[in-house]
C-alpha cells in the first residue's frame, strides 16, 4: 500500500512513502549506502506525455532508464528531468523500477513543483510576448517539465524539507544578474531554473541532508551571458546554504542555511566544469574548492571523470554530474557508469546523455 502525504506551504509538495521498512542493521554497526544522481532524459515535450509512457510499462527508454538504476542499485538518488506530475513518481517505480531481471524498491520519495515552464506573465527574452518558454520562471513548454524526484530506502523527514523555488535573484548579495538585459523585471525574477531542496533523510537516526538542485545550462543565450550568470548564481545559492548564509529565505518564509555541523550530500545535474564548456569563470569551484565538503571525482574506465556525452567536437564530453559528500562522511567507492561499447549495460547508455553518478559512504 502506497500512502501519499500533500503539504501545503508556499507552494504544493508530495512525500510518498510505501509500508516496507527500511532493511534494518544492528544498531550501532556502520552502514555503507550508495548515493547517486541521475539526469534521465525522462522529459517530455507535452504535459501528460510522461504519465502515458508510465502508465504503459512499456516505454524502452524509461525501460533503459530503469535498468540504469537497477544495475547501479543506489539507496538514495535524485533523478533530474523528470515531469512533475501527479502520480508519475509512483507508476515509474510501480511499473518499471519494481519489474525486471533486477527489480528494486524505493518505499519513499519526494517530489515537488518546479521553475521550469511556470508562467511569469512576464516577457522575460523581449520579444513581445509573455507566453513563450523562455517567459517562464525557467525555461520550459508547460509547468513541471525538466523536474527532479528523489528516491529513497530510507526515511525521509517530510516536515524539515527546505525548498528555495520562489527566493528572488536580486535578494542574492553581489549577484550577476544581467540587470541591463532584463530592465524592469530583475527584481521580479527567481534564481532557480527548477528549484533547490534541501531533503533530511533518516539512517539508522542519523540525518543527511540532500541537497538537491539542476542549475540552468550556461548557454542558449547572447552577449549578456544571462544563462551563464545565472547557472554561477545558481550554484552560489548551494554554496551559500552549507555556508549558513543568513539571507536566504525558503519558500515557507524561514531565513538562513543549512545549521551548522550537518552532514550532507551536494546531488544534481550542474551543468558546469571545471576546465570544460561555456560556466562562468568559477561555478562549479564554488562547490568543488568548498571546505565544507569533498569531492571523491568518481570515473569511468571509458571517460574518466566526465558524466555527460554531448555533441562533438564542441561542447563534447563534460562533467557536469556531480556527487559531493560533506567532509564528515566517509567515502568508500565512486564511480561513473559509462560501459564501453560491448561491455555489460553499454546498450543502456543511449536513454540519456547524462550518465549515473554514484557514491559509496559509511554512515
Amino acid at each position: 500500500m502506497r500512502l501519499t502525504r500533500v503539504l501545503l506551504a508556499a507552494s504544493v509538495l508530495t512525500i510518498t512513502a510505501c509500508s516496507a521498512p527500511a532493511a534494518e542493521e544492528p544498531p550501532g554497526d556502520p552502514r555503507t549506502v550508495r548515493v547517486a544522481t541521475y539526469n534521465a532524459s525522462m522529459n517530455r515535450p507535452a504535459a501528460g506525455d510522461l504519465v502515458a509512457a508510465l502508465r504503459s510499462g512499456t516505454d524502452p527508454q524509461i525501460r533503459s532508464v530503469a535498468d540504469v538504476v537497477q544495475r547501479n542499485a543506489p539507496d538514495m538518488l535524485l533523478l533530474n528531468e523528470f515531469d512533475y506530475s501527479d502520480g508519475a513518481v509512483d507508476l515509474f517505480r510501480d511499473n518499471y523500477l519494481a519489474v525486471g531481471d533486477a527489480p528494486i524498491d524505493y518505499p519513499f520519495a519526494y517530489t515537488a513543483p518546479v521553475n521550469t515552464g511556470e508562467p511569469s506573465g512576464l516577457d522575460l527574452d523581449g520579444d513581445g510576448r509573455s507566453d513563450g518558454p523562455n517567459d517562464a520562471w525557467g525555461f520550459g513548454q508547460f509547468p513541471g517539465q525538466y523536474g527532479m524526484v528523489v528516491l529513497s530506502k530510507f526515511p525521509l523527514d517530510a516536515a524539515a524539507v527546505r525548498t528555495f523555488q520562489t527566493f528572488r535573484w536580486a535578494d542574492m548579495p553581489d549577484n550577476l544578474l544581467p540587470r541591463e538585459y532584463y530592465g524592469a523585471n530583475s527584481d521580479a525574477l527567481r534564481l532557480s531554473s527548477k528549484s533547490h531542496w534541501d531533503v533530511p533523510v533518516d539512517i539508522d537516526g542519523r540525518v543527511i541532508h540532500l541537497l538537491v538542485s539542476h542549475p540552468t545550462p550556461p548557454s542558449f543565450d547572447g552577449p549578456e551571458d544571462r544563462n551563464g550568470r545565472r547557472n554561477h548564481d545558481e550554484i552560489r545559492l548551494t554554496a551559500d546554504y552549507i555556508a549558513g548564509a543568513d539571507y536566504l529565505v525558503d519558500d515557507t518564509g524561514l531565513a538562513g542555511g543549512l545549521p551548522d555541523g550537518s552532514s550532507f550530500v551536494v546531488l544534481g545535474d550542474q551543468n558546469s566544469d571545471p576546465v570544460d564548456g561555456d560556466s562562468y569563470p568559477g561555478a562549479i569551484a564554488q562547490l568543488l574548492d568548498s571546505p565544507a565538503l569533498q569531492d571523491p571525482a568518481p570515473t569511468s574506465p571509458t571517460a574518466g571523470t566526465d558524466t555527460a556525452d554531448f555533441a562533438d567536437p564542441v561542447p563534447g564530453d563534460l562533467r557536469v554530474d556531480y556527487v559531493l559528500p560533506s567532509t564528515d562522511l566517509t567515502v568508500t567507492g565512486s564511480g561513473v557508469f559509462w560501459p564501453a561499447p560491448g561491455e555489460p549495460g553499454a546498450e543502456l547508455l543511449s536513454a540519456s546523455d547524462h550518465r549515473l553518478v554514484w557514491v559509496d559512504l559509511q554512515v
